[in-house]
């Protein structure tokens, strides 16, 4: 069991899930700081700002460290 899958929980679905918010994030990020309009570099910031945190909250569920509340 020396390859990184068998030691590594988080390589199925909810990882890849996990990873695509990650980068549609950096991508918002990017694209706030090419915008020249103010209100939409507000906006994307805040939707990157969003989904880091939905990211981090799915990250510690599947880690086990939280619960999801109702």
């Amino acid at each position: 069991m020396s390859g990184s899958s068998a030691s590594h929980p988080y390589t199925g679905p909810s990882h890849a899930h996990i990873e695509a918010l990650r980068e549609e994030a950096r991508g918002l990020r990017s694209a706030a700081e090419r915008s020249s309009d103010p209100d939409e570099r507000e906006r994307l910031k805040q939707r990157a700002r969003q989904l880091d945190s939905d990211s981090e909250q799915e990250s510690m569920m599947a880690a086990g460290d939280i619960y999801p509340t109702e």
